[in-house]
């Protein structure tokens, strides 16, 4: 697990140069984002399902990521486009692809819909942990 949260860290990192993120900020994007990959990992030691997992992953990596924004006056988006990159399902669209051309419908299906829900649960996350920094800034206003 240590193996695959460092790997995580490194490859948020590695993105995030990628992205063109301030190298100020590069070591909080890693952290944002291996953070989150051991919520996904102990999420699923624990048992819980995938879609939950990936739901809780990405609520940790917002909510690392507006911290982070508001304590180095950046903006969200830098920590937290890097940070959920681990969660994000590259793998199930490439089996998508994969039966689709190789024409198993059923396969193509399924890996699709598996696709479209962890991308789900990434984006209601994100939009849950917006939702919750905005109302608070309001009400701290």
């Amino acid at each position: 697990m240590l193996v695959q949260v460092i790997g995580a860290f490194v490859a948020v990192i590695a993105a995030s140069i990628t992205f063109g993120v301030s190298k100020k900020f590069l070591m909080y994007s890693g952290l944002a984002g291996a953070v989150s990959w051991l919520v996904y990992l102990v999420f699923m030691k624990m048992g819980v399902n995938e879609l939950l997992s990936v739901f809780a992953a990405t609520l940790v990596s917002a909510l690392l990521s507006h911290i982070f924004a508001r304590a180095l006056k950046a903006p969200v988006t830098v920590f937290q486009i890097p940070a959920i990159l681990p969660t994000v399902p590259g793998v199930g669209m490439y089996r998508t692809v994969y039966y689709m051309i190789i024409g198993d419908k059923e396969m193509t299906g399924y890996y699709f819909s598996k696709t479209l829900q962890i991308a789900g649960m990434i984006a209601i996350g994100i939009f849950i942990m917006d939702t919750v920094f905005r109302t608070f800034l309001r009400k701290e206003k």
